[in-house]
């Protein structure tokens, strides 16, 4: 979903997770040498990692964003395996086809192809952010600067929830018959939190949105996985840290990790969460106990 180029913003940071902090996870890889990586989405059936690379102004209409394919061990694939996108950033995939946030509008890849064969326009949009799937086919697409979240349906994309209590969202995750939402901020102004953001959760059918838990204030959130068993991961843009949080709102830090940290993915099956650094050019790996 994500990333803000943004100044310093002041967020609270403390960890306030009940019971036995989380095992530390394990550092796998490191592959350096992308440019601006925003975001991380591991196609198990494909057996690759596609990476979302901004190269450039996060907001620039420049034509010089592309998408790159990393293996599940940390090797480059195939570096510019689509190009011609302005600034890249969140990632899903539905029926063979990849579909990227790109700062106004929604761009859908055939993968069989590699080749761009739509670009959805979202009328008012602008920050496209995150994107995700549900089993329907339905493709979701985040707006964190509008507090919006749009989707994809008969080939238009229409506003799905508009929401204050949305607070400026970035990741999205389906969980059932639910979506969650990683709150950047509320609200974002000029692309700094003046609140920090926490996980909200609304229905499928978009009629609302309320806070995941307590609604304890996290950090700039941008980056969000489901582990499962009301826990998930999420990524602090601004200050860095990859946080493991609960239903009821409580976190912790599971890694420190420094300014940048975007739209991360995970693979279920090897606990492996996959973390762009978007300020530092690099993919890590990290096995979640």
């Amino acid at each position: 979903m994500r990333a803000l180029l943004v100044a310093a913003s002041i967020l609270a940071g403390a960890a306030v997770a009940a019971g036995p902090a989380a095992a530390e996870p394990q550092k796998l890889w490191e592959l350096d040498g992308l440019r601006q990586p925003e975001s991380a989405l591991f196609d198990a059936s494909g057996g690759v990692i596609y990476v979302s690379e901004v190269v450039g102004d996060m907001r620039a209409k420049d034509g010089v964003g592309a998408i790159s394919k990393v293996s599940p061990d940390g090797k480059m694939v195939e570096a510019d395996w689509v190009t011609g996108l302005d600034a890249p950033k969140g990632l899903a995939l539905s029926g063979g086809k990849l579909y990227v946030a790109d700062i106004d509008q929604l761009v859908e890849i055939e993968i069989a192809s590699a080749r761009i064969v739509a670009r959805h326009p979202v009328p008012g949009a602008i920050f496209l952010n995150d994107v995700a799937s549900d089993p329907a086919g339905r493709v979701f697409v985040s707006d964190t600067m509008t507090n919006t979240i749009w989707t994809l349906q008969g080939g238009e994309m229409k506003p799905w929830l508009k929401h204050d209590a949305l607070k400026g969202p970035n990741g999205l995750t389906v969980e059932g018959d639910g979506m969650i939402v990683a709150g950047f901020g509320k609200p974002p102004s000029d692309g700094q939190a003046a609140v920090p953001g926490n996980l909200v959760e609304a229905p499928l059918s978009g009629e609302t949105a309320r806070d995941l838990g307590d609604g304890s204030p996290v950090g700039a959130l941008d980056g969000l996985v489901a582990l499962g068993g009301g826990k998930y991961l999420a990524t602090d843009y601004l200050k860095g840290p990859l946080y493991l949080i609960d239903a009821k709102g409580s976190f912790e830090v599971l890694a420190e990790l420094p300014p940048g940290s975007a739209d991360l993915s995970f693979d279920p099956a090897s606990r492996t969460a996959f973390v762009p650094l978007n300020k530092a050019g690099k993919l890590l790996a990290f096995r979640i106990p």
